[in-house]
């Protein structure tokens, strides 16, 4: 009875534990079911967050600059593939082992770092990102690859190449290492060259791999290209002959800035020194600078044309007048103002072609201070061009309450002011398009601009027939003729101002125009501070000014005006060649 007593209690007691373990079990999948309720439907968002921590990406879209262009579409400035190599040093330090340490070595000599420099980089665990070396070429990259360091990485990336090196420097400028223009063209229009960089969200596994694309952040926006006025045949010519005659002349330094008359279009912008904006090693600050607009100048007698149409504009003489230079030399406020020698009575024209001083300070008396600097103005002289080139300066036309009579007769031939050698250009453009003035640019239109009429046409007519006889017999400009041209311009020597008064350094200038019976071109050449017994523009800047101008005049195919029939002939022209437009 009583072992059959205890075998009913087993069957009761085996009952109550499966229902314990039971209720256990449910109780812990009912706890289970509460928890991942609440994590999927009350408090989601923690547990999404550390996910998207993890997974999810933005993504950039590759972008290229913009390229920059002469206005025949040759390149000047483009934008080149390479690559940056970067390092994570956590993950270096994680997997570091000793069987790397000859691929380290490796890395070290194909990036020409030292390899303890190298893995000194890399020392700190804590940082996740660090350049080893930006900029390479695609060949090294791929042998980087090859290598299969951890830790070790290429991106993208693009680098700034110029097809014209040290010819282009000054006006196209360059860019620093992260593509951001720092100089000339680089810099004024770095907004319109720069793309926008596009952005995607994605999804990423453990090892990198997009497993979802969940959309656009923000749209790319494509960079824009720049085609300028340049014309690189003659740009290239105007360099090398400018480099050639600067080193000849031992000048410190020397510009050279040719105009088209018709549009007010640049054609060609050089200056002395230059550098190799491939070369970054080369850069200095005084070689980047544009000396042609940021540079300025007193323009000596290079300014007698405009202060003789200032003297025609306000009836002081007419173009076929006779001014009285006796006895070739005066006295104004205790100054001595003198020619070479007595010229005289001689006429308006003589006055130019001998470049009489004495001449110009008889129109300059005449006229009023606020007459002669009004007519400066009207040139474009103490006004930016708005070509938006960086560094411009305005130049320094004098304004001033009182004049005295010494003050008006320096300004009469080209002292007490200053000009950037681009505003002279644009002086002596304004002459020969018959008084109209273009506003300049260094950007190609796609329309003709529309000129201001700032000088009647016959006294811009006048004077520029009076330049033409400078470059003749008897001018002193006789270096800056051109052989079947009819060629117009004039010579300009000043000394440099130090404190004090004037040194002992010169800056010899030229300034013309060809062809004149449809002038073209402009073209204004500086040389600062030449060196040895020829230092007047004449001799140092007119040659300078025939063999540039020579060379332009054919490029663009213009009819030679001053040749005969037979010497059209001879040289295989037919007499009615149409001027290029």
């Amino acid at each position: 009875m009583k072992r059959r007593r205890q075998n009913k209690k087993e069957p009761m007691l085996t009952s109550w534990r499966f229902l314990t373990v039971c209720g256990v079990i449910l109780l812990a999948f009912g706890a289970l079911f509460a928890r991942t309720a609440w994590i999927q439907v009350v408090s989601p968002d923690r547990l999404r967050m550390e996910g998207d921590m993890r997974s999810l990406r933005t993504t950039v879209t590759s972008t290229t600059r913009g390229m920059i262009m002469d206005r025949n579409g040759e390149e000047l400035a483009v934008s080149v593939p390479v690559q940056a190599v970067w390092a994570d040093p956590k993950q270096v330090h994680a997997e570091l082992s000793l069987e790397k340490e000859q691929a380290w070595q490796a890395l070290a000599d194909v990036l020409g770092v030292p390899r303890d420099k190298l893995v000194k980089r890399v020392e700190n665990p804590k940082r996740r990102f660090v350049y080893l070396q930006r900029q390479v070429t695609p060949a090294v990259a791929e042998y980087i690859r090859k290598l299969r360091l951890p830790g070790v990485h290429l991106r993208p990336e693009e680098r700034r190449f110029y097809p014209t090196g040290e010819i282009n420097a000054h006006m196209v400028g360059l860019t620093n290492i992260d593509g951001n223009g720092i100089e000339g063209i680089e810099r004024g229009f770095n907004e319109w060259l720069t793309a926008q960089a596009g952005e995607r969200r994605v999804r990423k596994d453990r090892t990198g791999r997009v497993i979802e694309d969940l959309g656009i952040v923000s749209e790319a926006r494509q960079a824009n290209n720049i085609q300028l006025t340049i014309d690189q045949r003659i740009q290239a010519l105007a360099y090398r002959s400018l480099k050639r005659a600067s080193e000849y002349h031992r000048a410190t330094s020397a510009s050279l800035v040719m105009l088209d008359v018709k549009t007010g279009e640049v054609l060609a912008m050089v200056n002395t020194p230059s550098f190799n904006p491939n070369n970054r090693s080369q850069y200095q600050s005084f070689r980047a600078r544009n000396r042609a607009v940021t540079d300025t100048y007193e323009p000596g007698s290079t300014l007698k044309p405009l202060i003789v149409v200032s003297a025609l504009e306000n009836g002081v003489v007419q173009a076929d007048s006779i001014v009285d230079t006796s006895p070739g030399w005066m006295r104004l406020g205790g100054k001595r103002v003198s020619d070479t020698r007595n010229l005289g009575p001689i006429s308006v024209q003589t006055i130019l072609m001998r470049s009489s001083n004495m001449g110009m300070v008889r129109m300059a008396l005449q006229e009023t201070p606020e007459q002669l600097i009004d007519t400066l103005y009207r040139f474009g002289l103490g006004i930016d061009s708005g070509m938006g080139l960086v560094g411009e300066s305005a130049g320094l036309v004098p304004l001033r309450r009182r004049w005295s009579d010494i003050e008006k007769a320096t300004l009469s031939f080209g002292y007490g002011l200053t000009v950037t050698p681009l505003q002279l250009a644009q002086a002596y453009a304004v002459l020969a398009n018959g008084g109209v003035r273009y506003p300049l640019t260094i950007i190609k239109r796609n329309q003709a601009p529309r000129g201001e009429q700032v000088i009647a046409r016959q006294h811009a007519d006048a004077v520029l027939h009076m330049l033409e006889a400078v470059v003749g017999p008897g001018g002193t400009a006789g270096n800056a003729a051109i052989p079947g041209y009819r060629v117009g311009g004039k010579t300009g020597t000043s000394r440099k101002a130090i404190a004090g008064g004037y040194g002992n350094d010169y800056v010899g200038i030229f300034a013309g125009v060809a062809p004149i019976s449809n002038p073209r071109l402009a073209m204004v050449v500086v040389m600062n501070e030449p060196q040895g017994e020829q230092y007047y523009g004449g001799q140092v800047a007119a040659p300078v000014f025939a063999e540039v101008m020579s060379g332009a005049l054919q490029l663009l195919n213009i009819r030679p005006d001053g040749a005969t029939q037979e010497q059209l002939q001879l040289a295989g022209q037919e007499a009615n060649v149409v001027p290029h437009t």
